[in-house]
């Protein structure tokens, strides 16, 4: 054979003799998965050689157990080598090409496998065997067909044909990818179950994305349509179309949970959370199960969300579209009826099951059609909690919900009432009369009302009225009547009393410029084996939904095209305006025949069908039927539907009967008669007017009794009129009303009336409240097609997005899919003015632009943009929408381009004037060095001695957490404490003062916290070094603080404890007992001070460690969250149910259940790993969680910087605002990244400190607000409100990492004190913030910088909110200590005076110290009691930071000295006055 050389990479060739080889081995293990390793290995090398090979290049524990495995994935087989076999022999028995190379991607392979000690495989850790791939080899071998290429758009195919569109949703669909793109259209393909793919982590991945840059999905089309809302100022809508059972319902749930989330910027007012909760209320009342959908809606909904123009949701409405009430009383064999009804019944609870006078399904005739099976039984018990929930947070209370289940109860009892003739006479017996009651209690109707309304009519004549009997059919058909209309009365109301819940307050008062997303979500075509007049107007709403589609996409696009004058060939489409017409034309359309056979008194369902076939039997849309047949055939756009004549005429006028509605006026429940009024208006001020009427007659009475009881005593006249009050107490009446209207304090009428102006309530069906009405209410069919001209008309004036659901065996040639592709296709998706366009683009363009056609073309051409891909009109630019985003990136490096030549020249001009600075002052001392080497003597160089020093009552702003200062025995405010340099405080630095505080954290009081004890020996560790970075200056009894704790550890001896059980109690008593000891008697009145300050370091240190034992130590934030969509548990893959409570990590969004918490493995995303390996010495441009060894601590170099700065350059003017040398911070730079321990800031500037402040914000890889909460801060700081925008911001500091957290509150700390000598600095709070606003909140890097320029003053803003506001709670903080103080001061002085006037007249010796008056020792008692007390509370006010601040650690937030003070004077008073009393 010939000798071979190596070939690529993973050959197996011999080098020369044929006895070397190259293997490529792949573990696969859990850490460091997907590293190769390429071994070069001999012949006869044994598979226990190449392991031993390979772990010590891949650098494995060897102590491990490993096997090698052989892996052919195309026969899905794998062998475990033994310690014997020869690899090379295995690789010479693969194909030619795996030979020569074998990749893991070829599916022959070597793979490192961990094993057990008996040489076995683990395979619960193996990865699967990825069939996808297994396919594609085997048809890149030819043994199968060549699968098409994926293509997530549609308009990518290379073939544009049905068969190409269907192949490639199939595919896809196969592969669960169930969204496809058609350009900006989506298309959904219903999988009928429920796939992990919208947890919140979806939402945020699609956030501010392109359409079309990520996979598919439609949480991207709600993304696409809110940022174009924001961007364009223009309201947008989402038209959802579909078949029946194609999944427009979960597509209009998806959408509306992402609108929500995305509008949940900092501030969330409680709409999102009732828009969420509207859903699953709608969904029980409205859908039901149908013979081909599970979860039908049997009427159209139109949810419009209304925003700001920041983007945060203002309020939204909900517009519904006939109901089908039809359903209530009569169904198909295999349906059921709506979802409310069987949730109801099967998930009640006993006790509601009395209350409610519940039933088995089966035993209601409005149910008899099917009954659930247990499984499904199981899950509407879950269904009716969930709608509890959901109603809860629509803001139904529990007495509203009782009233809605109760009339809920009476409708199905009303199925039961049955109908037999009388023995005697005329008429019709009605029974049970168990339902007869159980129906009067439920509705709080008198039973002879109720049996008149049901068995007789009334009818008026001129001068009468006669009561009729009914028959058997007449009385059925009231009955059912009365309960649709009960129905569909109870479901107006709910609409009512969604839209009031979602009405926000401020659109009554103030008239502010709003933006709206709509999201329809209307029936789908219906085709049936029975269809009847509801499926006729269903399906005229398709018609007329998919007019408005081809409108949008076809005629007006090449309107638009050939006005501009553009080349353009037209496309043809399927027009179904001759249909619409054929239903809505005046005269002779089939509504307007509908409307004529209804009013007139003899004409049948038979008369009606004639006249559609006489007007219309040579329209090509209607399709003639055989003589005898009771229906008529339609030929809709999605083919043909036959409908059956029956009812028709019924069902268009099915009103409200007048006999109902007296019947029901008639009730005790006055909930029941507001369901029924015409005017919800008119029924809320009936009741303010009742419920205030029934008050005052209560107040009469009780003034009679009084006149009766006290005849003399009378000062005016009582009202007099009498009222019935035999139904319920005015109170009570009083409370309903307000109860039952006080949805966000919307307490009015005018709330009411502006519901009634926005929505489409019907009150024509109830206008038959007033009997002496003559004219008729409008036809229901009317009514439909008023309410859908509407809808439509809001349609044309938003900008839409289509979201296509299909029904997975479902065709798409009626669709039209092919068509809307080509167009899609061929057409341009971005169209600009010029004006447009040059102002946008205005960058790349030339500076003078005369002919804006001519330079627009010059620069795609020179873009090399393809001709075909762009065309220039009359007054637009056409775009395809790949060069629109090409021509975005352009303009995005241009910027980037000027602002950095922009940076460098500004650099060079500073470098320039500092370089002229420096060469005028080494020139001014060359001649003075001159002047003195000639002899002149002159005292040139004399400098005044500057000092710095603080105020001594400011010493709460010189303290941190670190540094514990104590006030010296003696000594004048002159001479103020020496505090140690910066460079000697050793490990990084707690948080100081003022916190910004996170709403979870619990306030405790201080001193509980030393009830714990130490049981694990990490934790005595942990405190040793914790004493040990104490610095404290003090009397010298505290300098015996480290010889304390040098005992503390030669007596604990935690270095060799391993389980140790050590109180803090126990410490804190050993302590003291040392301190006194070494104090003796000369300093014995300093021991409480010690103690007292030692106390608070010791529950400073118990509270930090407690804080490190509940921190998640992956990173995870994890808070509560409400569920309104079903979702996957990321952890346990199961599901998690709407409405249930789940834990999502407010950075990462990852969800789990409460169970799984514990379970939890994976790294927070959102957060940086703290076993980042990076070198000791980086301390710029390193995240902040790798510079920290606890969550709650400030990196070193960042505290110290800061320290030094408060010490010694808080009164220096223009302390942030001027540079500093850049040589100086360059060489102290690199000082800090060596070794920031040993730099001393003394030799340094302090400019040239803080400008490294500044660059160690700026350098960091993400923000100290991070880049994920950019755009939550800036929709936070817009809220138009002052106390929202504080509320939203505080509330998104609470999402920011630890480390982050921990460190911007020591930096606004430090800016509050930095702004409190601004007397001194010229730093004023916006100055501060205009500086830091673009180091700690800065925009990605990804972001547009034109778009990130107008964002400066929000940024600005945001951080001028921090600032603000923890120096307003500071100031009243101090306010209130300083209170306390010189409270505490007068009554020590009254304590002292008392006492010194008790010594001056004390008895002479002898004297029996009995005889000292017990009244002067009581108030001296009281003095005491009262000073401790005013020492506790100051001690509570100091150690409990601002409202915002729910926890603290009492040494990070308050000086040594106000903390002690009244300890140490009480007890020193207590002792002197005790040893006064010993003379």
């Amino acid at each position: 054979q010939n000798s071979r050389t190596y070939g690529g990479r993973g050959s197996c060739r011999p080098i020369t003799d044929e006895t070397v080889c190259t293997l490529q081995i792949y573990p696969r293990l859990s850490v460091k998965p997907g590293r190769s390793c390429i071994l070069r290995v001999p012949k006869e090398a044994t598979a226990a050689t190449v392991i031993k090979t390979a772990l010590a290049t891949l650098g494995l524990d060897t102590s491990k157990t490993y096997v090698l495995v052989e892996v052919q994935e195309y026969g899905g087989e794998e062998w475990i080598l033994q310690a014997s076999d020869q690899p090379v022999q295995r690789v010479l028995l693969w194909p030619r090409k795996a030979q020569d190379k074998h990749p893991q991607s070829d599916g022959y392979f070597f793979a490192l496998q961990e094993g057990s000690y008996d040489g076995s495989i683990q395979y619960d850790v193996m990865t699967s065997v990825r069939q996808e791939k297994v396919a594609q080899g085997l048809a890149n071998r030819g043994f199968v067909t060549q699968q098409p290429q994926e293509y997530d758009d549609l308009c990518n195919l290379p073939e544009l044909t049905e068969d190409s569109i269907l192949g490639t949703l199939r595919h896809r669909f196969h592969k669960q990818k169930i969204y496809t793109f058609a350009s900006n259209i989506l298309i959904a393909v219903n999988p009928f179950k429920f796939l992990p793919i919208y947890n919140p982590r979806y939402v945020k991945m699609y956030e501010n994305h392109t359409l079309g840059k990520l996979e598919p999905h439609v949480f991207a089309i709600a993304d696409a349509a809110f940022h174009t809302m924001l961007n364009k100022r223009v309201n947008q809508c989402i038209v959802i179309s579909g078949e029946s059972g194609s999944g427009k319902t979960q597509s209009t749930n998806f959408l509306i949970h992402c609108l929500t989330a995305l509008s949940q910027k900092g501030y969330t007012s409680g709409v999102e959370r009732t828009i969420l909760g509207a859903g699953p209320v709608l969904e029980a009342f409205g859908n039901a199960k149908t013979a081909h959908n599970n979860n039908s809606s049997r009427f159209g909904k139109f949810i419009q969300v209304n925003y700001l123009e920041s983007g945060v949701v203002r309020g939204a409405v909900v517009e519904k579209y006939l109901l089908e009430k039809c359903r209530l009383v009569s169904r198909g064999k295999t349906e059921r009826n709506y979802h409310v009804f069987y949730y109801l019944l099967i998930g009640a609870s006993e006790e509601e099951k009395v209350e409610f006078k519940l039933l088995h399904p089966e035993q209601y005739h409005y149910l008899k059609e099917e009954i659930p099976i247990a499984e499904d039984q199981a899950e509407m018990k879950h269904e009716f909690r969930r709608l509890h929930q959901a109603m809860e947070m629509v803001g139904f209370l529990p007495s509203t919900k009782k009233q809605i289940f109760s009339v809920l109860s009476a409708i199905l009892y009303l199925g039961n009432v049955t109908y037999q003739p009388k023995d005697v006479g005329e008429g019709l017996k009605v029974g049970p009369d168990r339902v007869l009651y159980a129906i009067s209690d439920l509705l709080k109707v008198k039973v002879e009302l109720l049996v008149e309304a049901l068995t007789t009519r009334k009818a008026m004549t001129a001068n009468d009225t006669l009561i009729l009997p009914y028959s058997i059919n007449e009385a059925i058909t009231a009955r059912d009547s009365m309960a649709k209309s009960l129905y569909s009365a109870l479901f107006d109301w709910i609409v009512l009393r969604i839209n009031h819940a979602l009405l926000n307050k401020r659109d009554l008062e103030e008239s502010v410029p709003r933006l709206s997303i709509g999201v329809l979500d209307i029936f789908g075509f219906e085709d049936f084996k029975t269809n009847s007049f509801e499926q006729f107007c269903i399906n005229y709403a398709n018609e007329q939904l998919q007019y408005y589609c081809n409108q949008r996409i076809f005629t007006l696009e090449q309107e638009e095209y050939r006005a501009e004058g553009i080349t353009w060939h037209n496309i043809d489409y399927p027009d179904n305006i001759g249909c619409i017409s054929l239903f809505s034309k005046k005269p002779t359309g089939l509504f307007y025949l509908l409307d004529e056979e209804s009013n007139f008194p003899r004409a049948t369902d038979s008369t009606l069908l004639e006249k559609f076939k006489q007007q219309h039997q040579d329209n090509p849309f209607f399709v003639q039927t055989p003589v005898r047949e009771p229906a008529f055939v339609i030929q809709h756009f999605a083919g043909k539907v036959k409908y059956q004549i029956k009812d028709f005429r019924e069902k268009n006028t099915d009103h409200m009967r007048p006999d109902i509605v007296a019947l029901l006026r008639s009730s005790e429940c006055s909930y029941l008669r507001q369901l029924i009024g015409a005017n919800p208006v008119a029924v809320f001020r009936w009741g303010i007017l009742r419920a205030t009427i029934r008050t005052l007659a209560v107040f009469n009475e009780a003034g009679r009794s009084w006149a009766e009881k006290h005849p003399g005593n009378i000062y005016g006249s009582l009202i007099d009129f009498s009222f019935d009050r035999s139904e319920e107490g005015p109170l009570e009446i009083l409370l309903n009303v307000i109860v039952l209207f006080s949805v966000q304090n919307l307490i009015d009428s005018h709330s009411l009336k502006f519901i009634m102006d926005l929505t489409q309530h019907n009150r024509a069906t109830r206008s038959l409240l007033h009997l002496h009405t003559k004219k008729k209410p409008p036809s229901i069919s009317a009514q439909f097609q008023a309410s859908l001209s509407k809808l439509l008309e809001t349609l044309r004036k938003a900008e839409p997005f289509f979201v296509r659901c299909i029904r997975s065996n479902e065709q798409c040639w009626y669709t039209g899919m092919l068509q809307t592709v080509r167009i899609r296709r061929s057409g341009y998706g971005a169209k600009f003015t010029f004006k447009e366009f040059t102002d946008q683009f205005r960058v790349l363009l030339p500076k003078e632009i005369s002919t804006p056609q001519q330079d627009i073309t010059n620069l795609l051409t020179k873009m090399g943009l393809p001709r075909s891909s762009f065309q220039i009109g009359r007054t637009k630019v056409f775009l395809k929408e790949s060069e629109r985003q090409i021509l975005q990136e352009a303009l995005h490096k241009e910027v980037m381009r000027r602002i950095i030549i922009l940076q460098r020249w500004f650099r060079a001009c500073l470098m320039r004037k500092q370089y002229l600075r420096e060469r005028k002052g080494i020139i001014t001392i060359q001649v003075l060095f001159v002047w003195l080497s000639r002899g002149f003597k002159k005292n040139a160089f004399s400098r005044p001695v500057v000092s710095k020093c603080f105020r001594c009552n400011d010493l709460p702003l010189l303290l941190s957490f670190t540094s514990l200062l104590g006030p010296k025995a003696s000594g004048s405010h002159s001479n103020f404490p020496r505090v140690k340099s910066s460079a000697t405080f050793p490990g990084p630095r707690r948080n100081p003062t003022i916190k910004i505080s996170r709403a979870t954290r619990v306030q405790e009081k201080w001193n509980a916290s030393l009830d714990r004890e130490i049981t694990d020996s990490n934790e005595l560790r942990h405190l040793d070094e914790f004493l040990g970075n104490q610095v404290c200056v003090d009397v010298y009894i505290l300098l015996q603080l480290f010889e304390r704790h040098l005992d503390f550890n030669s007596k604990v001896g935690f270095d060799t404890l391993v389980n140790p059980n050590i109180g803090y109690k126990v410490l804190m008593s050993g302590y003291q007992t040392r301190v006194s000891s070494l104090a003796g008697l000369k300093k014995a009145s300093e021991v409480p001070l010690v103690v007292n300050l030692f106390q608070s370091v010791l529950d400073g240190f118990i509270r930090g460690e407690l804080k490190r034992l509940e921190a998640d130590p992956l990173g995870h934030l994890f808070s509560t969250y409400q569920v309104t969509i079903m979702q996957s548990c990321d952890q346990c893959s199961s599901f998690i149910w709407g409405m249930e409570k789940a834990f999502m990590c407010s950075s990462c969004k990852m969800v789990c259940h409460k169970k799984c918490l514990s379970k939890i493995t994976v790294n927070c995303t959102g957060h940086c790993d703290r076993k980042v390996s990076t070198a000791e010495t980086l301390h710029f441009g390193v995240p902040v969680c790798a510079l920290v060894r606890t969550a709650d601590s400030v990196p070193f170099v960042m505290e110290k910087m800061l320290v030094h700065v408060e010490m010694n350059g808080l009164y220096t003017e223009g302390i942030y605002r001027k540079s500093g040398s850049v040589c100086r911070a360059r060489e102290l730079h690199h000082l800090l990244e060596k070794s920031p321990q040993a730099v001393s800031f003394d030799n340094y500037p302090i400019h040239t400190i803080t400008g490294l402040v500044k660059q160690w914000l700026r350098e960091l890889p993400d923000p100290l607000m991070t880049y994920s909460l950019y755009n939550d801060f800036l929709y936070a700081a817009d809220l138009p409100e002052e106390s929202e925008r504080l509320r939203a911001v505080y509330r998104k500091l609470d999402e920011l990492p630890p480390p982050n957290f921990s460190t911007l509150e020591r930096l606004i700390f430090h800016l509050v004190k930095v702004a409190k000598e601004e007397a001194h600095n010229r730093m004023s709070v916006n100055a501060l913030a205009i500086v830091f606003a673009p180091c700690i909140l800065r925009c990605p890097d990804s972001s547009d910088p034109l778009l990130s320029m107008k964002d400066i003053n929000k940024t600005t803003l945001c951080v001028e909110i921090l600032i603000n506001e923890q120096t307003r709670r500071y100031n009243q903080k101090m306010e209130e200590i300083q209170q306390l103080e010189n409270a505490e001061a007068m009554a020590v002085k009254q304590l002292k005076l008392r006492r010194q006037n008790t010594i001056f007249e004390r008895p002479k010796l002898g004297s029996d110290v009995s005889s000292v008056d017990g009244a002067n020792l009581e108030i001296e008692k009281n003095l005491l009691e009262r000073i401790k007390s005013i020492k506790k509370e100051k001690n509570d006010l100091a150690f409990r930071l601002p409202e915002f601040d729910q926890d603290s650690s009492d040494a990070e937030n308050m000086d040594s000295e106000s903390l002690v003070s009244s300890d140490s004077l009480l007890e020193d008073h207590c002792v002197s006055l005790d040893s006064e009393g010993q003379y």
